[in-house]
């Protein structure tokens, strides 16, 4: 079963949640990690297409969105609406809700900011995660 990493972060910063899913992707890719990032829609997923080449000056993450012809290349993909179609280790879930394929993946990441409405959906997939046997670790992050 996957084990999830809870990461409540205390900063009310604009756009907070994306970038520290940039910082975890980054992380996660120089360690020789494949990531999925599930996201609501099509306009959330060219945000985060865009936000990862320009979150930190010098960073480079190799990344593509799901279902273009990049996709099959790229250690970092970016999707909605469905699974990867190849084998990732990193879910890292920008949805309000659990992804149904999240036991697929070996680790999962949620990121939960100082908005009221995604606490409280964060506290739901908490519930779920734990309600189908998931192995959950909570991290409070002051950035």
């Amino acid at each position: 079963m996957a084990k999830v990493d809870f990461y409540l972060l205390t900063s009310r910063q604009p756009q907070i949640r994306e970038r520290f899913a940039c910082k975890l992707t980054e992380k996660a890719y120089r360690l020789g990690h494949r990531i999925y990032i599930q996201v609501e829609d099509q306009e959330q997923a060219q945000k985060m297409d865009d936000l990862l080449w320009t979150f930190r000056q010098g960073s480079f993450v190799p990344h593509a969105l799901m279902n273009t012809e990049e996709a099959s290349e790229t250690p970092v993909l970016i999707g909605y609406g469905g699974e990867p179609e190849s084998e990732m280790d990193l879910l890292i879930n920008l949805c309000a809700e659990v992804p149904r394929f999240f036991s697929h993946f070996p680790r999962v990441a949620e990121i939960i900011d100082q908005d009221e409405n995604n606490r409280h959906a964060g506290r739901q997939r908490y519930r779920d995660y734990r309600d189908q046997g998931c192995s959950l670790e909570t991290h409070e992050l002051s950035i």
